[in-house]
Formats: structure tokens, sequence, C-alpha cells
């Protein structure tokens, strides 16, 4: 852990992280990529020990009433956050000066903080997002080792929605030959709508692969998934985009569940249900 001030807590689009790199070791993370200029080990984090302060002063000086974003690209409930409590002190700083917030995590040690987001979204809005690759609790625990299991992400979202917070998911990735069987995006939008879930976003059916995120992630398919490495050379090479070989099928799949249960997909949709007083908050997923 790397204790370092920053200049600015806040990115495009009102996008906040108080943490560089993440704990969670997921074996496919882009932000490992080197693009990101990380540093370092990755989850040996980097704390922005003035992201509080930051936030308050830079918070005091915007007039619009929007939803400030985090954990697009580093997780703000990282292991060490049960500690240090960044996230949850940026909250209350959120909450004083009456904006809205949406988080995206893996863990579910945001109930900690649930008291605030229902007095977040009192005042203004609150919208909890998960990220879910997999139903299967134990490809969950090979692929985002220090993660909460899928199963207990669910029961998050569950326990976020009966207090009347906005909950969404986002569905990616989807790794080829590992987690894009259409059953398993069959049960996850079908959980989806069994815990309220009200949106699910989806860029694609695939995963991707770039210098820095490439080598740890096939070095752990050796560990997890002995012979997938060579498969992925195969088929994708040094390819960024890698899609699945059944995308198609699975666009299907998804679409189907989603309009069965009601839950948004598409992007107008998904930015109405992030939007303020009607003036759309943009998601921007690289800040870091």
């Amino acid at each position: 852990m790397r204790f370092q001030e920053f200049k600015s807590i806040f990115g495009n689009n009102n996008n906040c992280n108080p943490y560089r790199g993440c704990e969670h070791n997921c074996i496919y993370c882009d932000a490992r990529s080197l693009v990101y200029n990380i540093g370092g080990e990755f989850t040996d984090i980097i704390v922005k020990q003035n992201a509080v302060e930051l936030a308050r002063k830079e918070l005091s000086k915007k007039k619009k009433k929007t939803l400030i974003h985090t954990g697009s690209m580093c997780d703000p409930y990282t292991i060490s956050e049960a500690k240090l409590c960044l996230t949850k002190q940026i909250l209350e700083v959120i909450y004083e000066f009456g904006f809205g917030v949406g988080v995206l995590t893996k863990s579910d040690l945001i109930l900690r903080d649930i008291e605030l987001f229902k007095k977040i979204n009192k005042r203004c809005k609150a919208v909890v997002c998960f990220t879910i690759t997999t139903m299967d609790d134990v490809i969950c625990k090979k692929i985002e080792p220090n993660s909460s299991l899928t199963s207990a992400r669910f029961e998050a979202l569950k326990k976020f929605h009966d207090q009347n917070i906005t909950t969404g998911v986002w569905l990616c990735p989807t790794l080829p030959f590992i987690t894009n069987d259409e059953e398993n995006i069959r049960k996850i939008v079908r959980k989806c709508g069994e815990v309220g879930v009200s949106y699910i976003i989806v860029f694609e059916f695939g995963t991707t692969m770039r210098d820095g995120s490439r080598e740890y992630f096939y070095q752990c398919l050796d560990e997890v998934f002995p012979g997938m490495k060579e498969r992925y050379q195969k088929m994708y090479g040094l390819q960024y985009n890698c899609k699945a070989p059944n995308e198609k099928a699975l666009w299907k799949v998804f679409k189907e569940e989603c309009n069965r249960f009601n839950i948004k997909y598409e992007w107008e949709d998904i930015n109405k249900i992030l939007s303020v007083n009607n003036n759309y908050s943009q998601i921007s997923l690289f800040d870091n």
C-alpha cells in the first residue's frame, strides 16, 4: 500500500476514485494495462491520502447537482477500504453538498454504508451497481479471487433494492470458453430480475486484452484453467477486442431475458435511470 497526495480527485464526467489499483486481483482486469500507467504491482494500491479534502474542495465549487461516479476502473470498496474508510468519508461529503452518487463494485463491503446511501438517495439520488460475470461461485473464486462471491453480490443488490435504491449490473467481461455459455447469461439476467435490478450494462460479449493485462491473464489461465491460454492465443493472438465466438446467440438470449423482466439495457434508457433532474449523467469508464 502506497500513500500519495494528489492535485485533484475528479476526472471527466464527475468520476471520483480514492484508490489507484485494486486488491480484488481479478485475472482479466483491463486496468492492469500499461496504458493506464498505474505503476508498480497493481494490487499494491495507491491511496489518495488527501482524497476527502479534495472531494470537499472540488464539490464546493460544483453548482449542478448530478451523480458522482466511482468504481468504473478501481474498486472503491477494495479490501483496504474496510480499514481506511476513504470511500465512506467521500460519501459523507457527497451527502453534505447535496449530490447524488453512482457506485460500481464487486464487494459486499458496500453494505456497511447502506444508511449513507439511503440518506443520499432521499436528498438526491443513489445508484448501486455490481459487476457480475458468472452465476457459478466456484468459477467466480477462480477469476475474481479476492472479490465477494456472486451469491453475496446478489444478496447485496436485493438489500439495496429493498431500501428503494436503484440497482444495476455490469455484465462484463464474458470470458470466451469460460463464462460465455448461454445458460450462464440466462441465469444472471433472471437473477437480476428476481432481486429487482433496474438495468444491465453490456458493451459486448467477450473480453479485452492488451499489454500489461494480457500477460497476467495468461499466467492465471495456466494456473486455474490449464490449456486455456493456448486456446486464447490460437483464436485471438494479440487482439484487443476478444469477442465470444457465440456472441450473436448471447445477445439474443440476453435481450429476450431482459425484455421478459423489464430490465433496461439500451444506453438511452440507462442514462435516463442515471439522470438527476432529467440531466443525463453519462458514464465514463477510464478515469483513475
